[in-house]
């Protein structure tokens, strides 16, 4: 899902905002979590799942183009872990 389509069904299922209202919503949410994410904060969404970082080891990697080695620096991504009721299909 993007959040085009997101918006989307947000709009079909509502009748009292505008797309334009749910649009800056989940803007200003998904800008919120990469922010307190960047900061290092862990994000829950109950029913849902959280979010936090992790860090990946600096490492030798290969160049695919030359097979040449090359020093991958350690660094940080996000990751996400699933709730149980999401997992188990019983969130709405």
């Amino acid at each position: 899902m993007n959040k085009s389509y997101l918006v989307q069904k947000l709009t079909d299922k509502s009748n009292y905002l505008t797309k334009k209202d749910l649009e800056d919503s989940v803007t200003e949410i998904l800008n919120y979590v990469s922010k307190s994410l960047a900061e290092g904060n862990r994000i829950e969404i109950r029913g849902f799942g959280s979010f936090s970082i992790r860090e990946r080891r600096a490492r030798m990697a290969r160049n695919p183009k030359t097979g040449s080695a090359i020093k991958v620096n350690s660094k940080y991504h996000p990751y996400f872990r699933a709730a149980k009721s999401l997992k188990l299909g019983l969130a709405d």
